[in-house]
């Protein structure tokens, strides 16, 4: 005859699953007359090229987030039934996880401008075969992703 075993572990001695912090990040990939949407951020940001996009808020879906982000910082307008999911980055740090999740728009109306100045200089359409040198290197590698056909990237940032 078999007895079930079992072994209590006290809470010190319990390690915890993870020590990580979790986000959750949208960007919006938006093509018009094959050039695709991006914002050059301030030098004080970085100076660099990035999509359209932020953090999912509390309380928010991605798509509520993404169609918030595209008002606060390009000015334009997207619906969330024009949105589908094309590619996921997971971003790992030592003490931090990151998933981006990005979405194509298929339609868009208002009139494209800057509406952050503290964060960016300009709202521009680019070439997606020419894109500018000062991409930033994750969304070089997501579009590098996005235009073979990947859906998935996983990135991992080494400690600085």
């Amino acid at each position: 005859m078999t007895f079930l075993s079992f072994t209590f572990v006290s809470p010190k001695n319990v390690t915890p699953m993870s020590s990580s912090r979790l986000s959750l990040k949208v960007r919006l990939i938006l093509f018009n007359q094959g050039k695709i949407l991006l914002l050059k951020q301030t030098k004080l940001n970085g100076g660099n090229y990035t999509l359209v996009g932020g953090n999912v808020d509390t309380g928010e879906t991605s798509k509520e987030a993404l169609v918030r982000e595209c008002k606060e910082e390009a000015g334009i307008t997207i619906v969330e039934s024009d949105l589908r999911l094309v590619h996921v980055l997971q971003k790992t740090g030592a003490k931090t996880q990151r998933m981006v999740l990005y979405f194509k728009a298929f339609r868009w109306e208002g009139e494209l401008q800057r509406n952050e100045p503290l964060k960016f200089r300009a709202a521009e359409w680019h070439d997606l075969h020419k894109l500018p040198k000062n991409l930033t290197g994750t969304i070089k590698k997501v579009l590098k992703d996005y235009k073979e056909g990947i859906l998935f990237t996983e990135k991992k940032q080494l400690p600085k």
